[in-house]
């Protein structure tokens, strides 16, 4: 006498398990781990900087996905435009420049 065999329906599952594997087959490889561990910090550093600061990073202030999204995309682009101004960096009529003191 056999069992039933019970069939479990992954909710959401797309089918892209293939690529979910091979995505952690390179995570495994050194050189990724370390171009990962020498990045990573700099970007969560970035962001917790943008929602820290005065800059609204945790508030909506409007509503929808994609007006969020343009709003959070201006705000980087923003902080971005600064920390060119800082770096001394500028756009002259032959290209961008290092400003020197």
């Amino acid at each position: 006498m056999s069992l039933p065999v019970e069939v479990i329906v992954l909710a959401g599952w797309s089918g892209d398990e293939a690529a979910l594997q091979a995505g952690r087959a390179r995570q495994t490889d050194p050189a990724w781990r370390a171009d990962y561990r020498a990045t990573r910090p700099k970007v969560e550093r970035k962001i917790a900087h943008l929602m820290r600061h005065r800059h609204g990073g945790r508030r909506a202030r409007v509503r929808g996905l994609l007006k969020t999204a343009a709003d959070f995309s201006l705000l980087a682009a923003a902080v971005n435009l600064a920390r060119l101004g800082i770096l001394g960096i500028a756009r002259t009529a032959t290209g961008w420049t290092t400003t020197t003191a």
